[in-house]
């Protein structure tokens, strides 16, 4: 992983100012710095290079209207010369600066290599990187995980990889595979999954002191979505290698409780699969059962993902936890309710909506409350099942799947997300490709309420 950061002494000295002191700092200049500055157009906001007197850099300043924004920092690695700068700023904004940075040195170079030269930054704290990688690393394993195409990240290489999580951070790992979700009851990821040649299976990660609060992530891990027998149209289907990003942001946000030793009991279960095409696959109208014992009539198999999410989200609750926590690539309404961007949530507890709202704001990393309109529920009625697992109404799709998945959620509070977990556009940061969508905001609420 290159972030472009490290901790020593050498470079350039790099100064972060917002307005009022850029024009402090600029008032102190000499007439020849200011002159020169002028001439360069520079008014005040931006990037400014003052040279010595040999023509080489001397110092640089960044001048930024909008520290609120943590990625106003992020244009830092495009602007800045192809050189090593220090950073000179109080230990909020370096941190800041540092996480921003280092998010818009990411590159996906599984498949090619980069020969790009960048910027670099360096502090003097030591602590300030590594609080930064922190946030970093999290991030580039979610964005690399959606970023691999579903030829190398099948339920077996997912598996692999949270197997690798887990011993980073001396968790515990565990999977059931095929058949034996049958077995040990888990019949709709199984159902979900068995059309593929990759075998479906439950990944379960756990880490954490028995006696702290338990908390319980749970990730869609679809790693492929054809739409099965109702089949997606190729326009659909090409970034389908996407489904599995709620599996990427449950790994994500594990990385961040676990790196920073949060004192909380952490269980991390990702139902992976393909939801493909074969003579095994799942149909519309089938009536199959799940962990819970509702039984689901299948109204179309391209809602695969709340499928496998409802057997896992009743394991996660015959534990009784303090909290469950999904996240899913599951609908296209809640994009179209809060463009790709924002991501939605849902909960059960009235009382974690505002402080997750809250959370959000101040991590920079905005989420959205969306309601549980109980009245709609009446969409999720089958004649011959207890449930159908889609509503046939084109509106409210977002919150007729979340009412689905509440419908397994037994006696503890909940909270489900549904993230885009891919960039349409490149902003500062945050290129083109998957991302990580509210997960400094949820990691920020659970350091809030259990720290």
């Amino acid at each position: 992983m290159h972030t472009g950061l490290s901790a020593n002494e050498s470079g350039i000295p790099l100064f972060l100012f917002n307005e009022q002191e850029g024009k402090d700092w600029l008032n102190q200049q000499t007439a020849a710095t200011q002159a020169w500055l002028s001439n360069i157009g520079f008014n005040n906001q931006g990037l400014a290079l003052v040279q010595d007197a040999d023509g080489s850099i001397a110092q640089a300043v960044y001048v930024t209207k909008n520290e609120a924004d943590l990625f106003t920092w992020a244009n830092l690695q495009k602007e800045l010369p192809k050189t090593t700068f220090k950073v000179e700023a109080e230990r909020e904004r370096a941190v800041n600066c540092a996480i921003a940075f280092g998010l818009a040195q990411y590159e996906f170079t599984r498949y090619k290599n980069s020969t790009a030269t960048k910027a670099q930054l360096t502090f003097a704290d030591a602590t300030i990187v590594s609080d930064a990688n922190r946030f970093i690393e999290a991030a580039y394993l979610v964005r690399d995980m959606i970023n691999t195409p579903a030829n190398d990240m099948m339920p077996q290489h997912m598996a692999e990889l949270s197997e690798t999580v887990a011993k980073q951070f001396k968790a515990d790992f565990k999977q059931v595979v095929g058949e034996q979700l049958l077995s040990e009851n888990y019949p709709m990821i199984h159902a979900v999954g068995r059309a593929s040649d990759h075998a479906p299976r439950l990944l379960e990660l756990t880490w954490g002191n028995p006696e702290h609060p338990k908390v319980t992530i749970v990730g869609k891990g679809v790693c492929f979505d054809s739409g099965g027998l109702d089949l997606k149209p190729s326009s659909a289907m090409r970034l389908m290698k996407k489904d599995m990003g709620g599996a990427a942001h449950a790994l994500g946000l594990a990385h961040l409780v676990m790196s920073h030793n949060l004192p909380i009991c952490l269980r991390v279960l990702i139902p992976s699969v393909e939801n493909a095409v074969s003579g095994d696959a799942f149909r519309p109208g089938d009536v199959l059962p799940t962990r819970k014992g509702l039984t689901i009539e299948i109204d179309n198999t391209d809602a695969e993902g709340r499928l496998v999410l409802c057997d896992a989200l009743t394991d996660a609750c015959e534990q009784s936890p303090e909290l469950v926590i999904d996240f899913a690539t599951l609908t296209g309404a809640c994009r179209v309710a809060l463009g790709t961007e924002l991501p939605g949530f849902f909960t059960n507890d009235a009382s974690i909506a505002p402080e997750l709202m809250a959370a959000g704001v101040q991590a920079q990393d905005p989420v959205w409350n969306l309601p549980l309109h109980q009245p709609y529920k009446d969409m999720l009625k089958s004649d011959i099942a207890d449930m159908v697992n889609c509503a046939s109404s084109p509106f409210g799709g977002a919150i007729t799947a979340a009412l689905y998945l509440e419908a397994f959620i037994e006696n503890t509070n909940w909270v489900h997300f549904d993230v885009m977990a891919w960039n349409n556009r490149a902003l500062p940061g945050r290129p083109v490709g998957g991302e990580a969508m509210g997960i400094r905001a949820v990691f920020q609420y659970l350091q809030t309420r259990f720290a």
